[in-house]
């Protein structure tokens, strides 16, 4: 490997934040100030390389401390772990919320996507910037979805230093957003993550029956209210009895694509390579999706736990949760939890003295929609840009670091909870035969309860927007986030359910409900759809790449024009939303013309 290294040096700043993560270079090569060493040479080479998953760490270090990363930052980073710079410089460049050009240390970052859009983002962006005025020291990022849509409009005020801090405003005023900015240890407290669950305290919940009931920083809490009752039973159950409970209960995966848990599970287990790698997918960051970080700030213990029982089943040692940047509660939360299991004997290498080894590490995303998809997060994790692997090979053979991997989201995992406490067959019998158990669903736009709510399938949609207090004149219902469906007013007794929803010509996606009133452009929220695709999209696939650009620039036409022309341009966009589906790599190209279509075929978007 030819490594080429620039001029630019670090600054004492940028060198200790790395080195408080990497710890301090051991020869000259690597940055160690001595004289006489011989840079010709590169020492430990090998070795280095075989710490390049630690690259988004480092560009995460020295963003938080400076607050952007410079040429003698990355170079050094570069030289510590043996990375090329024009591969780490392409890495940095890859997610949203780093930076390799100077900026202030305070960043607000405001969400205009589709929540907050209704909710008068557009004004919120114009009254913040007036607010702070000129020469502020804050530079405001208008970025997609927050995660807090529940609370809409939102903004999150990042201020780099030693340490980080982090302020959220939402619901978002002028005023709070720029004391956030201003002040972030001033600014108000979040609200206590049950107030997302407007079911909070209810009988008869499953996934969410903890939330607003127990401390979530206390494992002793967790534990005199069920925790860890289960990683016992699946002690006693041994690896295979486990899988075969998950795979009679017909769990499926909950982040969209709604895939037999159990068999994925078991296929990873059979696989002779070694190590297996289990990866907890917590970086929803689908418009309108908040649902694993509500779990993990309400019930932190319990996806812990439930990553145990997922490793213990698959023979899986170590454990990645791949949590999203922009939850900083939610990344708090986990950390303690994780220590505080460590520390009692929960992780480590003898679990319950079981004699069972297993340990998680958090990994913090950095903004990248595309990361939600598995293998694209694989690739996050090993220090590469977050582009998604052609398959097969499947992540069961080839995942993470080359080796078998199961990787679920957190609302997936969490279901095996109870599973193993009450058993597949009771699992199995609530919700229908082709979709059981309980289900998520985050409600946001134009209802009185927006927030967190748990329904077994087969509920309609009716019914959960009827708990959610829907407001009158409703416009369209948004099933699925961007990558889902649009649904009319009349057509609400579909049911949430995989089976009825594809029946009923749209996705239940993982869960997003969104309601719009008839007070919300329907074109302008279409075009955020397509700004938000065409943002997101990697670059690696032309159909991608092109098609999402081609679709938005067809909306903004469409938005100028009418009649005959209008039409040409939506038999345009039809030819291209057929070309992403067929042929784009991942399921980003593949359902970015989803929610157009269904506006314009069901809604009649544009007539």
């Amino acid at each position: 490997m030819d490594l080429h290294f620039g001029d630019s040096k670090p600054t004492d700043e940028e060198r200790a934040a790395v080195d408080a993560l990497l710890g301090p270079p051991r020869s000259s090569w690597e940055g160690a100030d001595r004289s006489d060493a011989d840079l010709r040479w590169a020492r430990g080479g090998r070795e280095a390389r075989g710490r390049r998953d630690l690259l988004l760490p480092g560009l995460h270090a020295v963003n938080d401390r400076v607050g952007w990363i410079s040429e003698g930052a990355l170079d050094y980073l570069c030289r510590r772990l043996t990375v090329p710079p024009a591969e780490a410089y392409g890495v940095a460049t890859f997610y949203a919320m780093f930076s390799v050009r100077p900026r202030p240390a305070t960043v607000l970052h405001v969400c205009t996507d589709l929540a907050c859009t209704a909710a008068g983002a557009r004004d919120l962006c114009a009254g913040i910037e007036a607010g702070l005025g000129p020469g502020s020291g804050v530079h405001v990022e208008r970025g997609p979805c927050l995660g807090l849509c529940e609370r809409a409009p939102a903004a999150l005020a990042v201020r780099a230093g030693d340490p980080v801090r982090t302020a959220v405003a939402a619901p978002a005023t002028v005023g709070g957003a720029v004391l956030a900015a201003r002040a972030p240890d001033s600014a108000a407290q979040e609200p206590p993550a049950a107030e997302a669950v407007p079911q909070a305290g209810e009988k008869g919940l499953l996934l969410l029956r903890r939330v607003g009931v127990v401390d979530p920083s206390s494992l002793d809490d967790y534990r005199a209210h069920g925790g860890y009752a289960a990683l016992r039973e699946a002690f006693a159950l041994g690896p295979a009895g486990v899988i075969r409970e998950v795979t009679d209960s017909g769990l499926a995966g909950r982040g969209g694509a709604a895939f037999p848990t159990g068999r994925k599970w078991q296929a990873t287990a059979s696989q002779p390579d070694r190590p297996h790698f289990l990866v907890c997918n917590a970086d929803e960051s689908e418009p309108g999706t908040f649902k694993d970080r509500v779990l993990m700030e309400g019930d932190p213990y319990a996806l812990v736990e439930a990553m145990t029982i997922a490793a213990y089943a698959i023979g899986a040692h170590r454990g990645y949760l791949y949590l999203r940047g922009e939850y900083p509660r939610a990344i708090s939360r986990m950390q303690y939890a994780v220590d505080q299991a460590r520390a009692r004997g929960l992780l480590g290498d003898d679990i319950l003295g079981q004699g069972y080894a297993f340990d998680i590490e958090i990994r913090r995303g950095a903004g990248a929609y595309i990361c939600g998809e598995e293998t694209a997060l694989f690739n996050s994790i090993e220090g590469y840009r977050g582009e998604p692997r052609a398959k097969p090979p499947f992540p069961v053979e080839k995942g993470l670091f080359g080796r078998p991997t199961v990787e679920n989201n957190v609302e997936t995992l969490v279901n095996v909870l109870p599973i193993l406490t009450m058993g597949a067959p009771a699992y199995a019998a609530i919700g229908t035969s082709g979709s059981t158990g309980p289900k998520l669903f985050c409600v946001s736009g134009a209802v009185e309860r927006p927030g967190v709510y748990e329904l077994p399938f087969g509920a309609t949609l009716g019914e959960l927007l009827e708990l959610a207090g829907v407001r009158n004149r409703l416009r369209a219902v948004l099933l699925g986030g961007a990558a889902g469906g649009f649904v009319r007013p009349d057509e609400l007794d579909v049911p949430l359910t995989f089976e009825g929803t594809r029946e009923a010509g749209t996705t239940l996606g993982s869960g997003v409900v969104m309601a719009f009133d008839d007070t919300v452009p329907l074109p302008r929220l279409l075009l955020r759809i397509a700004e938000f695709f065409r943002d997101e999209s990697c670059g690696q696939c032309v159909p991608c790449r092109v098609g999402t650009v081609r679709q938005e620039e067809a909306l903004h036409r469409i938005a100028e024009r009418t009649g005959a022309a209008a039409a040409e341009d939506i038999a345009l966009l039809r030819e291209v939303g057929r070309a992403m589906r067929d042929a784009s790599i991942c399921g980003l190209g593949q359902t970015a013309w989803n929610a157009v279509e269904s506006a314009i075929d069901r809604l009649g978007a544009y007539e």
